[in-house]
């Protein structure tokens, strides 16, 4: 599991997601509304859409406010005018962070995006710096003792990768156009599936060891992630679970 995942799920156990509820529908209405711009509101025929939907269902936003996102977006009713486009940086210990952001207001953002790097110790980069080592995967995240059970219902389903922690843990990876259709195959496999995505991973891995730089990188993605314009903050950290646990406290 990746150091960023990891983040996510104590973050999560401590009510921080549930306090963020807001937010994340927000960010995923921009990303319906965008979707449907560029490629119609025919989630048959436009898989940008569909796939955003299926993450909206993931996140529990209600059918009225996925259609109403969309229909903005389709331009049956009004909505934003959202720009697309990366940021790159560095956190402390040579971290990669890669943000992607819909925005109505660059130049807002880029100042946004540059005092967080500034304040906590991170650095700007030239375009194509870090971008380079990262590219899209579907990423799905479950618990299970059942070796077989995983590695047969993974397969079958097209998975590409599947690694464990050797503590129940499963990572795995497949085509992002898939990353759907292999969840409901785990889970008609009766396996419990506790995240499926279509994101960024990195090809290099930065092992974080010091203390002080885990929370100043933590503290960077968690910054960046508030930003109503950042949608997603990708970054090739790991930090092992011990650490983990220490940075929470």
């Amino acid at each position: 599991m990746s150091g960023h995942s990891k983040w996510a799920t104590i973050k999560h156990k401590k009510g921080a997601a549930d306090k963020a509820r807001a937010k994340v529908f927000n960010k995923i209405a921009r990303q319906l509304e965008v979707a449907a711009r560029e490629g119609g509101a025919d989630v048959s025929s436009n898989a940008s859409l569909r796939n955003i939907v299926l993450k909206a269902k993931g996140a529990q936003m209600t059918n009225d406010a996925i259609d109403r996102a969309v229909k903005r977006g389709a331009g049956l009713t009004d909505g934003g005018n959202y720009e697309a486009f990366t940021y790159e940086g560095y956190a402390p210990g040579g971290v990669a962070i890669l943000i992607d952001v819909l925005t109505d207001n660059r130049n807002r953002t880029a100042s946004d995006v540059r005092n967080i790097f500034s304040k906590l110790g991170g650095s700007l980069a030239e375009p194509g710096a870090v971008g380079w080592q990262f590219s899209r995967k579907g990423v799905l995240l479950l618990q299970s003792s059942d070796e077989d059970a995983v590695m047969l219902a993974a397969l079958d389903a097209g998975a590409d990768d599947i690694t464990a922690d050797g503590e129940g843990a499963w990572h795995i990876t497949c085509d992002p156009s898939i990353v759907f259709e292999v969840r409901d195959a785990l889970q008609a496999a009766g396996l419990e599936v506790g995240s499926a995505e279509s994101t960024m991973v990195s090809s290099l891995t930065i092992e974080v060891s010091d203390l002080a730089d885990a929370r100043a990188i933590l503290k960077i993605v968690d910054a960046l992630e508030e930003l109503d314009d950042v949608q997603d903050v990708y970054s090739n950290f790991d930090i092992s679970e011990s650490l983990m646990e220490l940075v929470g406290e």
